[in-house]
């Protein structure tokens, strides 16, 4: 004979209904009426489901929707979450290869999210399946940088999480040679892996007013922490933090982003060579997915 659990039942009927109408939002009158709950019960379990990441709030028309914790579920679920799980066997050659960290992530809703580690436990140890970023400014250029112009317009249109320049006439430069060099390659500074570690797990503006302007001290212009051709010379070593790559899917969009973490400086003949090992361990997934990388990008 099994146990029922009442309050477990009413959390896996709001889930279940809103899994049963993807891509709607809905008010929690809506919500509650939809599930058969009071709406007291339906605010208590739609606030703890957002604060998990399973459902996220949109404060402008309160409005509930799937959120990105459930992707990392269901990976764990399902091995065969498509291009992400295709990256696996990837990104494990490579962890092997360069004895360091490799992920494959992406925009999920309105967060970044990690959806696939290979590598030693004992580096970029704070990286785990699942964990999130917020989607904005200034965090997130790798993910529309491949994406078409459109995209990096839409993507800096957004309020940013922290104070921040755009110098857009350096930002297309780093955009264009990105694209021409089919890998970003970013620098590696104290400052910088500090802030990556602070905005880790952290919902987009969430972070108080007084913390935001001292983090935006950290921060100076979009684009800036991204080495372009001129600054890498064969011979001499470069701090370098990441490489990352992009996939594409079946309509040439940017689907994920492939990372392969340095944390040292290492010459730029190096850096090119990881670089374009990372780039053909994404072309494979792309191929895998039977996608196609945009006419006059490499």
């Amino acid at each position: 004979m099994t146990r029922r659990s009442p309050p477990t039942e009413r959390v896996v009927a709001v889930l279940d209904f809103l899994i049963a109408h993807p891509g709607r939002r809905f008010g929690l009158s809506e919500l509650a009426r939809a599930v058969g709950l009071a709406k007291p019960t339906c605010l208590g379990i739609a606030t703890e489901l957002t604060r998990g990441g399973y459902l996220v709030h949109d404060p402008a028309t309160k409005a509930y929707r799937l959120g990105p914790a459930l992707i990392a579920a269901g990976r764990v679920a399902q091995n065969d979450f498509t291009a992400a799980a295709l990256a696996r066997r990837e990104l494990a050659e490579l962890s092997t290869r360069y004895d360091t960290v490799c992920t494959a992530s992406a925009v999920v809703g309105e967060q970044i999210m990690v959806l696939e580690r290979s590598g030693p436990a004992r580096a970029a140890a704070t990286v785990k399946v699942g964990q999130t970023y917020p989607f904005a400014p200034p965090v997130g250029l790798m993910y529309v940088l491949w994406g078409g112009d459109r995209a990096l317009d839409e993507w800096l249109a957004r309020p940013p999480t922290l104070p921040s320049r755009t110098d857009r006439a350096h930002l297309r430069r780093v955009v264009g040679e990105c694209r021409e060099r089919g890998y970003l390659v970013e620098s590696l500074s104290p400052a910088g892996m500090r802030l990556h570690s602070l905005m880790a797990g952290v919902a987009a503006y969430d972070l108080p007013a007084e913390v935001r302007d001292l983090v935006g001290e950290m921060v100076s212009s979009l684009g800036e922490r991204v080495y372009l051709g001129a600054d890498l010379a064969t011979r001499r070593k470069h701090p370098v933090s990441l490489i990352a790559a992009p996939t594409f899917d079946a309509d040439g969009r940017q689907e994920l982003v492939l990372t392969l973490y340095v944390g040292e400086a290492i010459t730029g003949a190096e850096i090119a060579r990881r670089g374009d090992a990372l780039v053909a361990a994404a072309d494979t997934v792309t191929e895998q997915v039977s996608g196609r990388r945009p006419t006059g990008w490499r």
